[in-house]
C-alpha cells in the first residue's frame, strides 16, 4: 500500500514539473519575441522618428528581422485597416497576397483600399539600406553575403567601406572575398597615387566583371572637350592593354555562349528530326505530319500544367510519358489507317500526310482555340546559371540538351537490345529478306511509325520549355527536321545527332552577321551542295536503304 502511495507521489511530482518546464518554455518563447514585436508596434506609429528607432531595434534582433526590413524598403509593409495588424503585400493586380509579417503565414487576397502602407523618408531609406547590406554581410548563405557585397559596392560611402572592411577579416568564402576585394581595387582606380591606380588595374585585369570593364573604358574614353578621362599617359596605356586582355577573355566566354545556344538549338532540332529520321529510313515514309505530332506533344504538356497548377515540375515531367503515348497511338492511327495503303507510292503518302496534318492542325483550332499558350517554366528550369560576369548559361536549355542526350541513349538502348529493335533494323537491312524469315513486317511497320511518333510528342514536351504553344508550331520545325535526317544520313541516328548539333551551332554562328533568317537559307544552300557530293549524307545507311 506505501509502495502505491510513493508511486502515486512520484507520478503526481513528475508531473508537476512537466507542467512547470511548458510555463516557463513559453515564458522563454514570448520573452525572446517580445523586442520583435516592440519594434514592430514602433514602426506602426506616425512618427517618422519611432519608425527610425524601430528599425534601429529590427537591426538589433538579427537575420530574423531581415525579411520584414526588405519589405519594408521595397514598400511591401503594410498595416490592417480592421485590426492594425503589421503584414507584407505582394502585388497580384488585383490587390495584395498578404502574410503575417511576424510568422508568414498566407493570410489570403485583399484590396487595396483594406491597407496602409508604410512609409519611409529618404534619409530612413538610406539608413535601411545599410542596416540591410549589413545584416546579409553576415548571413549564413554564401550566396546572399556575395549579392549583399555586390550592392554594397555601388555605394560611395565610407560607412559601407568600413563594413566591407570587417567583412574581410572574417570571411571564409573564397568568392565572397575575392568581390569584396575588387570593390576595394576599383575604388583604388580612383586614387590621386599614380602608383595606387596601377596596381590596381594590374589586380583587376585577371578579374571577369562587367565594372571593371565599364571602369577601365572611363579611363581611356576623352570627355566633351576631346580630352582624355585619365590625364596620365602612363596610366591610360595600361588600361589599355588591361582591357585588351579583359576583352579576349570576353570573346572566349562569347564564344562559349555561342556554341552552347547552339549546342541547345541543334538538340531541339536532334528531338525533332530523331523520330523523323526512324520512320523515314526503315519505311521510307516522308510525314508531313510529323511536325503536328510534336504539336500534340506540346500541347499535352500545356494540358498537364492545367490539371496540376501548383505542382509546375511534376506536371513537366509527367507530361513526358504522356505526350509519348498519345503521339504514339495517334502515329499508329495514321499508319494503319492511311499509309499501309500508300507503302511504294511517295507522292500520295506525302500528299495524304500533309493532309492530315492539316487535319490536326484545325482540330487543335477547334479545341484550344487559335491562339497561342503560354506553358509555364517550372522553377528548376527557370533563370540561369552565371558562371561570371561574362558567361551565363540558361537552365531550361542545359535541361533540354541533357534530355535529347538521354532520348537519345535510350533510343539506342531499345533498337539495340530489344527484340523489336532487332526487328527494325532487320527491316530498316533488308525487308524482303526478314519477311522470309518470319519477321511481321506490317506489325514492325505499325510500331516503328508509333516510336517514331512517340519522340516527337517528347519533342514537343522540350519544345514547349522555349516557345510558345500553337497550332503552328510544328511547321516550324517540319523543314529543318528533314534537313537534319538528309545531312546525316536518312535512317542514320548517330548521322542525326551530328547533323543536328553541326547545323544548330552553324545557325547560331551566323545569325550576329547574316540574320535569323539569311542564316536559315544559308545553311539550306549549304546542305543543297553537301548533298550534291555526298548523296547519302554523312553517315549513310547501309542495307536495304543504300541499295535502293
Amino acid at each position: 500500500m506505501k509502495a502505491n502511495s510513493i508511486k502515486g507521489y512520484c507520478r503526481l511530482a513528475a508531473f508537476l514539473m512537466l507542467l512547470f518546464s511548458l510555463a516557463s518554455y513559453g515564458d522563454q518563447e514570448v520573452s525572446t519575441q517580445q523586442p520583435l514585436l516592440d519594434a514592430l508596434n514602433n514602426l506602426k506609429q506616425g512618427s517618422m522618428s519611432e519608425r527610425e528607432q524601430a528599425i534601429t531595434q529590427l537591426a538589433g534582433i538579427g537575420q530574423s528581422s531581415l525579411g520584414i526590413l526588405q519589405a519594408l524598403l521595397d514598400g511591401k509593409l503594410f498595416t490592417l485597416k480592421s485590426d492594425a495588424k503589421l503584414v507584407i503585400g505582394i502585388d497580384n493586380n488585383q490587390g495584395y497576397d498578404i502574410s503575417d509579417a511576424v510568422s508568414g503565414t498566407a493570410l489570403g487576397a485583399i484590396e487595396r483600399a483594406d491597407v496602409n502602407k508604410i512609409n519611409l523618408t529618404n534619409k530612413l531609406r538610406v539608413s535601411l539600406r545599410k542596416i540591410i547590406g549589413e545584416l546579409e554581410l553576415s548571413a549564413d548563405d554564401p550566396l546572399i553575403r556575395l549579392a549583399a557585397v555586390k550592392a554594397m559596392g555601388n555605394e560611395d560611402d565610407d560607412a559601407v567601406l568600413a563594413l566591407l572592411q570587417a567583412r574581410a577579416g572574417v570571411e571564409k568564402d573564397a568568392t565572397v572575398l575575392k568581390a569584396i576585394n575588387v570593390v576595394f581595387l576599383l575604388k583604388e582606380m580612383n586614387s590621386s597615387d599614380k602608383a595606387v591606380r596601377i596596381k590596381a588595374i594590374e589586380a583587376l585585369k585577371e578579374q571577369n566583371n562587367l565594372d571593371v570593364v565599364n571602369r577601365l573604358n572611363v579611363m581611356v574614353e576623352k570627355d566633351e572637350g576631346g580630352n582624355y578621362l585619365e590625364t596620365d599617359v602612363e596610366v591610360r596605356n595600361i588600361a589599355k592593354a588591361a582591357l585588351i586582355k579583359i576583352n579576349s577573355r570576353l570573346q572566349l566566354y562569347s564564344t562559349i555562349e555561342t556554341v552552347f545556344f547552339g549546342l541547345s538549338l541543334g538538340a531541339v532540332l536532334v528531338l525533332a528530326a530523331i523520330g523523323l529520321a526512324i520512320t523515314f529510313g526503315v519505311m521510307g515514309v516522308i510525314n508531313m505530319a510529323h511536325g503536328e505530332l510534336m504539336m500534340l506533344g506540346a500541347y499535352t504538356t500545356y494540358v498537364m500544367q492545367q490539371l496540376m497548377p501548383n505542382h509546375l515540375g511534376v506536371s513537366v515531367l509527367l507530361s513526358i510519358p504522356a505526350a509519348f503515348m498519345i503521339s504514339a497511338l495517334v502515329g499508329i492511327a495514321i499508319e494503319r489507317g492511311i499509309i499501309r495503303f500508300l507503302y511504294g507510292r511517295p507522292l500520295e503518302t506525302l500528299l495524304a500526310t500533309f493532309g492530315v496534318s492539316l487535319i490536326l492542325q484545325q482540330s487543335v483550332r477547334s479545341i484550344f482555340s487559335p491562339l497561342n499558350r503560354s506553358v509555364a517554366t517550372p522553377e528548376w528550369m527557370s533563370g540561369s546559371w552565371q558562371i561570371n560576369d561574362f558567361l551565363s548559361l540558361t537552365w531550361n536549355r542545359f535541361y533540354i540538351l541533357v534530355f535529347c542526350l538521354m532520348v537519345f541513349v535510350l533510343l539506342l538502348q531499345i533498337l539495340k537490345r530489344t527484340r523489336l529493335g532487332l526487328e527494325v533494323r532487320a527491316v530498316a537491312q533488308n525487308r524482303n529478306m526478314a519477311r522470309a524469315m518470319g519477321i511481321p513486317t506490317a506489325k514492325v511497320d505499325a510500331l516503328t511509325f508509333g516510336l517514331g511518333s512517340g519522340i516527337a510528342g517528347v519533342a514537343g514536351v522540350a519544345l514547349s520549355q522555349i516557345t510558345n504553344v500553337g497550332p503552328n508550331l510544328g511547321q516550324a520545325y517540319i523543314v529543318d527536321s528533314f534537313m537534319v535526317v538528309v545531312f546525316g544520313g536518312v535512317g542514320n541516328l548517330w548521322g542525326t545527332l551530328v547533323a543536328g548539333f553541326v547545323l544548330g551551332i552553324a545557325n547560331k554562328f551566323l545569325e550576329p552577321f547574316a540574320g535569323a533568317v539569311l542564316a536559315k537559307i544559308l545553311v539550306l544552300v549549304f546542305i543543297i551542295l553537301f548533298i550534291q557530293k555526298r548523296p547519302r549524307g554523312l553517315f549513310p545507311q547501309k542495307g536495304r536503304a543504300a541499295d535502293s
